[in-house]
């Protein structure tokens, strides 16, 4: 086989494993882990059963890889939003608005991650934490730079990943169950407020710092 047809015949299985992932995935939020059938996913592609099999296995591969993908798009699509953008802080807000747009656009996936959480208990790690784990280094060696340059506090830089990480999962579930009364760019402004800025006045952080500072001294002077 030529090169030219060799990658014809590629670009036909990624296609393919493609309107599989994306017709499961909306499948499966539908009805559930439990009541998928994989003839009803094949009836809804087109295709027989088999051609289904032939990329996937068994349905737990199928679904598992159907998480897996979304979280790999929820990844490119946070990269493409911070292109370019030079300010850390400004990527930061672009990162924050475009993971919340993703789930918001894409409601079935919340649906995915809570039911792998459902049924496979038996994994060491949930996909969305697997993946989290995997992109959070540089976000951390970002927060290091913003240390050394004097505009962060010196923090471990990982309570303030894991801060922000714990923020915005939280965030996307309650979007999801309770609904969204705001759009995500005034919600983005809400959280970037409070998690840059705190919610102390300038006058209540010297008199806590001043607070704080004395009962060093006090605990000091006793040892």
């Amino acid at each position: 086989m030529s090169k030219t047809a060799r990658t014809t015949v590629d670009d036909i299985k990624t296609r393919r494993e493609e309107e599989i992932l994306e017709t499961a995935s909306k499948y499966f939020s539908e009805c559930g882990y439990s009541e998928a059938d994989t003839q009803t996913l094949a009836d809804r592609l087109g295709v027989g059963k088999g051609t289904i099999y032939r990329y996937f296995p068994s349905k737990r591969e199928l679904f598992l890889a159907a998480v897996d993908r979304s979280m790999q798009q929820l990844h490119e699509i946070v990269t493409d939003a911070i292109v370019g953008i030079e300010d850390p802080f400004d990527k930061i807000i672009k990162a924050i608005q475009a993971y919340l747009n993703f789930f918001l656009d894409r409601p079935e996936v919340v649906e995915l991650l809570i039911q792998e959480r459902a049924h496979f208990k038996d994994r060491l790690k949930p996909t969305y934490f697997e993946h989290q784990e995997r992109y959070v280094t540089r976000w951390q060696e970002m927060f290091v730079n913003l240390i050394t340059e004097g505009r962060v506090r010196n923090l471990p830089v990982e309570r303030i990943t894991d801060f922000f990480s714990d923020l915005l999962y939280g965030t996307m579930f309650t979007n999801y169950f309770v609904g969204q009364d705001k759009v995500i760019t005034e919600q983005v402004k809400e959280i970037v407020d409070i998690t840059l800025y705190g919610i102390l006045s300038d006058a209540e952080r010297k008199r806590r710092k001043s607070q704080d500072d004395s009962q060093t001294i006090g605990i000091q002077g006793t040892g």
